[in-house]
C-alpha cells in the first residue's frame, strides 16, 4: 500500500467513548471519523493466546471456501470455519455458511467478549491466515443479517498482521498492527463509512487466526 494515498498509522491514544456506557479497562477508542473502533493490544496474555492458537489450529473444522466474484467462483486465500447458535446462517459473496455447534474454547471466549464489549454474540467466523500469501480484500461487514450497526469483536491469535481501514468517501487509509492476543471492536456506523482489509505479505511464513464474534439477526 502506498503512503501517497492518505495513509496514516494509528498511534494509540487514551480516548474512550461512544461504544460503552462505562468503557472497559484497556479498550482504547481509535481516532477515526464516522466510526466507533476500539482496540486493546493485550486483551489476552501471550501464553493464553499462544495456547489458543495451537488448539484452534488443530481442532476447528477448517475449510477453504469459494465465493462469487464477477460471476465466477474463486477460492478464498485463507481457511474458514463458522460456529454459533442454531439458525445463525451467514451469507456473503454467494457463500452460505451453516453453524457448527460451539466448542468449549470458543464459547468461553464468547462469554469473555460479551462482558468486555457489553454486547451479545451468537456466532463467530474463524479465519486462519496460514502465511503471508493468505489475506482478505477490501470489504465491509454490512450483510443484512448483521443489522445496520453491528458490533463485531475481532480477536487475533498468532503472528501480528497489518489491518487496514479505508474511508468510503474520503479514501483516507488507516493501518493498525493487530498483535497476538489483541481485541479490535468495530461498532456504530463503522461498516457504513469504512472498508477494511488484511493485505498479503509475500515474505511472511507465520500464521494468524482471527476470530470475529458477531450477532446474526433472525
Amino acid at each position: 500500500m502506498k503512503a501517497s494515498i492518505h495513509e496514516s498509522r494509528i498511534q494509540v491514544s487514551c480516548m474512550q467513548q461512544d461504544l460503552f456506557s462505562t468503557p472497559p479497562a484497556g479498550l482504547i477508542k481509535m481516532p477515526m471519523v464516522d466510526a466507533e473502533v476500539h482496540y486493546q493490544a493485550d486483551f489476552l496474555d501471550q501464553d493464553t493466546a499462544n495456547q489458543l492458537y495451537q488448539n484452534l489450529m488443530v481442532n476447528l473444522a477448517w475449510q477453504q471456501e469459494s465465493i462469487q466474484i464477477y460471476g465466477r467462483k474463486v477460492a478464498i486465500p485463507r481457511l474458514q470455519a463458522w460456529y454459533g447458535d442454531k439458525q445463525t446462517t451467514y451469507r456473503y459473496s454467494g457463500l452460505e455458511m451453516h453453524p457448527i455447534p460451539w466448542t468449549k474454547e470458543l464459547y468461553s471466549l464468547k462469554q469473555k467478549l460479551e462482558q468486555a464489549c457489553d454486547s451479545q454474540f451468537n456466532s463467530v467466523l474463524a479465519n486462519w491466515y496460514r502465511n503471508g500469501q493468505d489475506g482478505m480484500g477490501w470489504h465491509a461487514d454490512n450483510e443484512t443479517e448483521l443489522g445496520e450497526q453491528p458490533v463485531i469483536a475481532s480477536l487475533t491469535l498468532g503472528y501480528p498482521r497489518d489491518f487496514d481501514f479505508k474511508h468510503r468517501r474520503s479514501a483516507q487509509k488507516i493501518r493498525i498492527s493487530l498483535q497476538n492476543g489483541s481485541l479490535l471492536v468495530m461498532a456504530g456506523n463503522t461498516q457504513q463509512h469504512w472498508l477494511h482489509s488484511l493485505p498479503k505479505r509475500s515474505n511472511l511464513v507465520q500464521g494468524r487466526i482471527n476470530l470475529t464474534f458477531r450477532k446474526i439477526l433472525f
